[in-house]
């Protein structure tokens, strides 16, 4: 397994990846990414403003993508960014690789000097709520500039 910044060649894997997991907890509806118009080319946004987003690829050993997870800056808090993306394939979820994520992209969000991290999620993903909170997250109310308003948890954390 390697882990690397996402590049142009991983935009579409990464995509189907996404909207596998998204579709499979009945969550392929709009006001969720599965409908964002740049989710077939994360690679330009993260990649536009690395001082302010990065976002992290794992392959397996044969070069699939296999996750992935991202961190961009959020306008309505301050000194925050937004975690964002955290996807697994099916194969490698349980083995503790989402704590491993989060943590990378805390380092990086402190590195770019965020002060804390804020994340969205949904009912639908409880096993991704649990992650969330083992990591340290403390859920909060709905802020109002929520851009996937079928998104329905809230969390923030410190760094």
């Amino acid at each position: 397994m390697t882990i690397s910044v996402i590049k142009p060649e991983y935009d579409l894997a990464l995509a189907d990846l996404i909207r596998v997991n998204l579709k499979k907890f009945a969550l392929d509806i709009p006001g969720t990414v599965y409908y964002d118009d740049n989710l077939n080319h994360l690679s330009d946004f993260y990649l536009a403003r690395p001082d302010k987003r990065c976002y992290f690829i794992v392959t397996d050993d044969d070069g699939r993508v296999i996750g992935g997870i991202g961190l961009a800056e959020l306008e309505f808090i301050e000194e925050c960014c937004e975690l964002q993306k955290l996807y697994l394939a099916d194969e490698v979820k349980g083995a503790g690789l989402s704590y491993k994520l989060i943590s990378l992209v805390e380092d990086k969000a402190k590195e770019l000097g965020y002060k804390r991290i804020y994340l969205e999620t949904h009912d639908n993903l409880a096993a991704a709520i649990h992650v969330y909170e083992r990591a340290g997250f403390t859920e909060i109310e709905k802020p109002e500039a929520v851009v996937h308003s079928t998104m329905n948890r809230f969390f923030l954390k410190e760094l």
